[in-house]
């Protein structure tokens, strides 16, 4: 069982930046891949950003170019750097571990809210 603690959320204006982490209680090195997800108002949750354990990266069409996710397996922690914020990225942001790297996710943490002003 890995328990998972995002943080590092706010307000912010637009324009501005934020960086996440999400805190693993276990070993991420094996886990097959790391996700943010975010879940706006009145919105279904999307994935937003994911990183493979071999490093690969793939992001959401919305924040590509803009959002930035590492890993730190020493330390057991994912970052999302997010710059160029919009009002649009008002969301709740999760971090999620998919052991497989297919299939639905394994683990879910709490969420950070973000929060971007015009």
């Amino acid at each position: 069982q890995v328990q998972l603690v995002e943080s590092g959320g706010g307000l912010v204006q637009a324009g501005g930046s934020l960086r996440l982490s999400c805190a693993a209680s276990g070993s991420i090195s094996s886990i097959g891949a790391m996700d943010w997800y975010r879940q706006g108002p009145g919105k279904q949750r999307e994935l937003v950003a994911r990183i493979t354990r071999g490093g690969s990266t793939s992001y959401s069409d919305s924040v590509k170019g803009r959002f930035t996710i590492s890993r730190d397996n020493a330390k057991n922690a994912v970052y999302l750097q997010m710059n160029s914020l919009k009002p649009e990225d008002t969301a709740v942001y999760y971090c999620s571990a998919n052991k497989k790297g297919w299939g639905p996710n394994d683990y879910w943490g709490q969420g950070t809210q973000v929060t971007v002003s015009s």
